[in-house]
């Protein structure tokens, strides 16, 4: 039975992770060793490196584990549990040594493949130069002047090209402005003719409203002498409502007039 077991489930299923991770390196790496083809010797390196990242999660798992049982176990079951940790994280610096001298062979690799072409060519070259005769080093001479020509003019063309876009693209900006521009001036009228009705429908309500003061009050007027006729109609003889021309009765000034004579 693995004594961690006895300690802590969690502890015993973490170092069985770690275990199989140490394994996997291990095989990893012998494998890395057979592998001549240098893209195939990066990726082994890649998925390696991904493998010592979970490790190195792992031990942190493991540690922090260690830490919350400091204070229930005995001073020997901690110092064991410490010294497990340390040589998970020996054992797992091993590996990174490791990965990082097949790095730098690697980078190395790539650097002489990068350079030794360029290097053989220009030898090349010179062993070619030298074996020309004079009137073959001028006719490559003038190859070597028409292809610089023609790059040259392609590099002209690549200009007028990238000056003509340049200036389609400030005009097509500069149409755009005005085009900006003008959708501006007429928001400000859109504006300025909503402010200007909205003032015309303010004053018209108010002109309304003076009028319905007007209508009220002839209505009031109009009610008052349909109010008197009434009265006068019905009593014409009431004193306290003086007589409106028309309704007095006229009978009674004939008499006056013919008793006083």
């Amino acid at each position: 039975m693995d004594p961690l077991s006895a300690i802590s489930e969690e502890l015993a299923e973490i170092e069985g992770q770690i275990t199989d991770i140490f394994r996997a390196l291990a095989n990893g790496f012998q494998k890395l060793e057979k592998i001549k083809d240098s893209n195939r010797q990066s990726r082994q390196l890649e998925d390696l490196t991904g493998k010592m990242r979970e490790c190195k999660r792992l031990i942190k798992e493991f540690d922090t584990e260690v830490k919350a049982l400091e204070g229930t176990n005995d001073t020997n079951t901690n110092k064991m549990l410490n010294d497990k940790k340390q040589t998970m994280v020996k054992e797992l610096n091993s590996y990174v040594a490791r990965k990082k001298q097949y790095a730098t062979n690697l980078e190395n690799k790539k650097i002489d493949l990068f350079e030794g072409p360029a290097e053989g060519y220009a030898e090349e070259n010179v062993l070619l130069a030298s074996s020309m005769s004079n009137e073959q080093l001028i006719d490559s001479g003038n190859r070597m002047m028409d292809d610089t020509d023609q790059a040259i003019e392609r590099s002209k063309k690549t200009v007028q090209d990238t000056i003509n876009v340049g200036t389609e693209t400030a005009a097509a900006l500069k149409a755009q402005t005005e085009q900006m521009s003008r959708v501006v001036n007429e928001l400000d009228s859109i504006h300025f003719s909503i402010k200007k009705a909205s003032q015309l429908v303010k004053e018209i309500g108010r002109q309304v409203a003076t009028d319905k003061c007007i209508m009220a009050f002839l209505f009031l007027i109009v009610i008052g002498v349909i109010a008197i006729i009434i009265v006068k109609l019905v009593n014409p003889n009431n004193k306290d409502i003086r007589d409106i021309p028309g309704l007095a009765p006229p009978a009674m000034t004939r008499k006056l007039l013919w008793n006083h004579s």
